[in-house]
């Protein structure tokens, strides 16, 4: 977290994001106001209010001191949960940003790396202006108003969202470990210099902070206003729904079953699931039906080659992209039915035009695939696809790329925006609650709804026990959930490792992967577990190298 001896952070607002000294919360920058005047006006509270979600997406260099160009926050640290578990493959060699390191498990691990220095202090970052408008609100004299619940609710759900990423990143697992022992992450209240945090909690300490926070959101919520405006743009400001959402991920997390499924139930109520065409249109804009939050990305934040589709998109106009097209485990997609239509966002066949792919087939000469008996039919099909999806010349392709992710304008580097909760996820999280509560046919009720929109042949009946219907619900997570970032969480919660070789293989390259190519599961490999910044135990006289992961 950030602390007085060596980092600072400052308040965010909707037009300026600005770096600050120590004293920041006692003076008034040219370009900023003081704590006391953010506090003055609702107002003002919305501005700060805003500012924590311009920061979600910014560059974090404009975020706080420390801060590198290299990163662009949530357009990071989204994709990064499929990048960590070999869900979002790399099909040649190119580490722009270092999202090669991060796929060989060389940034999480290391304890100076920007990956874990970035992550840990963004979520502080968010903790602390939450703080900010919590103190201020609960301890303040303001006249109730609905504005003013709905500005507290959704401080109280930044600051539970934050907690829950730090303690499953940089923690030992709930399910997997003793929560009541292993340390999870220090505890800031503080909204006022000098910003220092308590020792490290325990990983149900942390959890029972965010159960907390998250009633306390609920309740302000439902004495607050509705959410504001209309499209993409309002669905960046959180609502209770969001927190209900929350509320899920952290009661699955952990265990409570029930909790869980009730809270999914909540939560989408009112987002309709995605017909086929929406589905396919690259999910990019938080306008889609289902989403219940997500990041609009404005021009004056735009993050040109730091996006998340710059690092997971095959449509984007990027050298991360055009060199290292992304693909899917082939294992995964050749298991999709063919009356599911969300097989047809994969191309199995599609040519590898790359002569430095990973795997040593790029090329006309290198072609293994029997479908194209000549070059002209290998060049056909690359013309083909590239005029489909709007790529540029410079693009590749590879066999079992994908397009589920896509650009709202193909080819380009504009700005798209960040999903973050849909409506599908909790039709997951309550499938997987009630067959963990031993009801098998609640959860394939629960699973109905999804799975019958996307596959029109789907049938529970061939699910005969709760062990086959478990394997199926985590190859529904992994499908409609592809390339969103849940992939890190569910491989800690099911305690599963990664094997890119195991069943006929994944498609990645091992001399690529290296190391991880193959990880033991979670409950027998530390290594899951992010390294606390090297920077944040030599300031913060509460850590110390013993603290370490």
């Amino acid at each position: 977290m950030i602390n007085k001896f060596k980092y600072c952070v400052l308040i965010l607002f909707a037009i300026s994001i600005t770096s600050c000294s120590e004293e920041f919360l006692d003076r008034t920058p040219t370009d900023a106001i003081s704590a006391a005047d953010a506090l003055s006006s609702q107002e003002n509270m919305q501005l700060v209010l805003n500012g924590i979600h311009r920061g979600l997406y910014s560059q974090s260099q404009t975020v706080f001191p420390g801060g590198n160009s290299a990163r662009a926050n949530n357009h990071y640290w989204v994709p990064m949960g499929d990048n960590l578990t070999g869900d979002l493959i790399h099909s040649a060699n190119a580490n722009n940003l270092s999202w090669r390191s991060v796929m060989q498990w060389n940034e999480h691990t290391d304890q100076t790396s920007l990956t874990t220095e970035l992550l840990w202090y963004h979520r502080y970052n968010i903790i602390l202006h939450a703080n900010l408008l919590i103190n201020g609100i609960t301890e303040g004299d303001f006249s109730e108003t609905e504005q003013l619940n709905s500005i507290l609710g959704q401080a109280y759900t930044y600051r539970a969202y934050a907690y829950l990423s730090l303690v499953q990143h940089y923690a030992k697992g709930y399910l997997i470990g003793d929560p009541t022992s292993n340390p999870g992450v220090p505890l800031l209240f503080s909204s006022e210099s000098p910003f220092t945090s308590e020792p490290r909690s325990t990983v149900q300490e942390i959890y029972d902070q965010i159960g907390s926070d998250l009633e306390s959101a609920i309740s302000a919520f439902e004495n607050g206003a509705e959410r504001t405006g209309g499209g993409a743009e309002a669905k960046s400001q959180l609502n209770i729904d969001v927190a209900y959402g929350l509320k899920a991920r952290w009661a699955l997390s952990k265990g409570d079953w029930a909790t869980a499924a009730e809270a999914a139930q909540i939560a989408r109520e009112g987002y309709a699931l995605l017909g086929e065409d929406d589905w396919k249109s690259g999910f990019n804009t938080n306008n889609l039906s289902e989403v219940i939050w997500g990041s609009h990305v404005i021009q004056a934040e735009t993050t040109f080659f730091r996006s998340y589709f710059y690092l997971a998109s095959n449509t984007f106009n990027g050298s991360q992209i055009r060199n290292n097209p992304k693909i899917a485990d082939r294992r995964m997609v050749d298991a999709i039915p063919e009356t599911d239509y969300r097989k047809d966002v994969f191309l199995p066949d599609a040519p590898n035009s790359n002569t430095s792919a990973a795997n040593g087939n790029g090329g006309w000469e290198n072609n293994t695939n029997p479908l194209y008996q000549t070059e002209e039919e290998f060049d056909a099909a690359i013309a083909e696809i590239k005029s489909t999806y709007g790529l540029v010349s410079g693009h590749n392709t590879h066999p079992y790329m994908h397009f589920k992710l896509k650009n709202a304008n193909p080819g380009s580097i504009d700005p798209d925006d960040v999903i973050y909760m849909r409506a599908s996820e909790m039709y997951l999280i309550e499938a997987e609650a009630k067959l963990m509560m031993d009801d098998l046919e609640g959860a394939k009720e629960a699973l109905r709804p999804l799975a019958e929109a996307r596959d029109s042949a789907w049938d529970t009946d061939e699910f005969n026990t709760e062990e086959e219907f478990f394997e199926h619900i985590k190859f529904q997570w992994r499908l409609e959930m592809w390339g969103e970032g849940f992939g890190y969480t569910n491989h800690i919660r099911w305690d599963e490792g990664i094997d890119h070789a195991a069943n006929g293989g994944s498609g990645a390259s091992e001399v690529l992967y290296q190391e991880a190519f193959q990880i033991d599961k979670p409950s027998m490999n530390d290594d899951w577990i992010f390294q606390i910044p090297l920077a944040e135990i030599n300031a913060n006289p509460n850590l110390s190298s013993s603290d370490q992961n």
